[in-house]
């Protein structure tokens, strides 16, 4: 068993994936920031390195941090969102933000590992629901059949009770019944496998799951006690059942679901997620800029500097309890994240400074990385777009010119105004196709189905906003 649930967790916690495919992989949503790109890639690789060491060796070598600097919208939370996609890794993004000072009102550091270890508790459970997936549907399948044709009950003799005789033989008519019971089962549950009865509504009686309390000790350190609190009551309650009328195809979901609960050993799962979330979580920690401190000062600065120091006992190892168990940060990978304008990566304390070693800054956006994330990544913005419209039959074509301009005028602005990287593309796009947004559903009925964004229309829609610096601060 101990074989096995080593082996798991190494499925399940290690991308072994070289630094060169992480990074085409990554090369297909971000644009640029290829230093970045090659830090992640490599920490990432260095995990898989570390888990071939020896045993003895393998205790000694700790996870080298990340430190990502670089202003809004140029790709950091991006990185981290499809870093989550890639790896095979419990992986969880916070705001240093959202922490407060031990003693002052908000939640404390350690509920991010809390929630690291939920992640892992969710990944392990759906790997184990997908091993019991076909024994989990059988199940079903037997109990659906329990509903739609009942077993027959056997006749009970009047004085049985008095006697402890409840039950007598069957008589042939009753012989009969069942046998014709058994057919009907077969006949039935040949129909359920085709799926010719997935829209009949029927009768099932489920367990009434009771509402979280929402909040329960929320904001205070005493968070962790307030779930573990949750925990016992819920155990400690009876479960309650309740009566829905439900298709059954929802009914064969909601019975799969109840089955495949009933086959999972939930202490494994809990001792293998622990151990996953230890060897192989990754915590992205975003706007830590925020919680730096410039210079010496007092007020609530005092609060900020104190997240920090939260933080460093989570970031270079302690441990910390959770509800499945004590869990062991040593290992836990950090990458943080900043846009570092006000403070900069010295006005954090020295110490935090320390466990983040590697430093990566990412680049402002220019005009020619404006155009190839208009129009290169999977998920570029001008596709999103054709494919919204084209829902209401109306086909946008950009032109060359229309998209360079695009791309110039967003490096404009950025210039002019605040930098806020690429999120400008979608506040000039917003603009730019606002009037055809409106009246696309017109447009299609008078029959226009195309329509053609050429550098002039985007100087007609754009030029004068992008122009009057005061006017562009309020609208782009």
């Amino acid at each position: 068993m101990a074989k096995e649930k080593k082996k798991i967790t190494q499925e399940l916690g290690i991308n072994d994936q070289t630094p060169r495919e992480i990074v085409a992989e990554l090369d297909k949503y971000i644009v640029g920031q290829d230093e970045a790109k090659k830090s992640v890639a490599i920490a990432l690789r260095n995990r898989w390195r570390s888990h071939k060491l020896p045993e003895e060796m393998r205790d000694d070598v700790i996870p080298k941090n990340i430190l990502m600097i670089g202003s809004t919208g140029v790709g950091k939370t991006e990185i981290a969102r499809r870093l989550a996609r890639l790896v095979k890794a419990p992986f969880i993004k916070v705001e240093a933000t959202k922490f407060t000072e031990v003693g002052y009102v908000g939640r404390d550091v350690e509920s991010i590992i809390r929630d690291l270890v939920q992640t892992a508790v969710r990944m392990v459970r759906k790997q184990r629901t997908d091993e019991v997936k076909e024994k989990a549907a059988a199940n079903a399948i037997e109990r659906l059949l329990d509903v739609l044709v009942p077993e027959p009950k056997r006749s009970q003799n009047p004085l049985g009770k008095l006697f402890g005789n409840a039950e007598v033989d069957a008589t042939p008519v009753e012989e009969e019944e069942s046998t014709a019971k058994k057919h009907g089962r077969e006949f039935i549950r040949k129909r359920l496998l085709a799926g010719k009865m997935e829209e009949q509504i029927i009768e099932l009686e489920v367990a009434d799951h009771a509402k979280p309390m929402v909040g329960m000790f929320s904001g205070s350190s005493l968070e962790g006690m307030g779930d573990n609190l949750q925990d016992m009551v819920s155990s400690l309650m009876p479960k309650r059942m309740r009566k829905r009328k439900v298709t059954i195809a929802t009914a064969r979901k909601i019975l799969e679901q109840e089955e495949a609960e009933k086959l999972i050993d939930m202490e494994e799962v809990s001792e293998t997620a622990v151990e996953l979330a230890e060897r192989s979580g990754i915590v992205f920690l975003d706007e830590i800029d925020k919680v730096a401190v410039k210079g010496s000062s007092s007020g609530p600065d005092v609060s900020r500097e104190g997240v920090q120091r939260d933080i460093l006992p989570i970031v270079e190892g302690s441990t910390v309890m959770t509800k499945y168990g004590p869990v062991k940060t040593d290992y836990i990978l950090f990458i943080a994240a900043g846009a570092f304008h006000t403070a900069k990566p010295s006005d954090l304390i020295p110490e935090l400074q320390g466990r983040f070693p590697i430093r990566v800054e990412l680049k402002s956006l220019l005009k020619a990385d404006f155009e190839k994330i208009l129009t290169e990544p999977q998920n570029a913005l001008l596709k999103q777009y054709k494919a919204l419209l084209q829902t209401e039959g109306l086909s946008l074509d950009f032109q060359a010119d229309a998209i360079e301009h695009i791309a110039e005028l967003a490096e404009h602005v950025n210039e002019q105004s605040e930098d806020i990287g690429a999120r400008r593309l979608h506040t000039l796009l917003e603009k730019l196709l606002e009037q055809i947004s409106f009246e696309a559903p017109d447009m299609v009925k008078d029959g226009k189905t195309e329509v053609i964004i050429d550098a002039a229309y985007v100087d007609e829609k754009l030029k004068e906003i992008a122009k009057n610096k005061d006017l562009s601060q309020f609208i782009l």
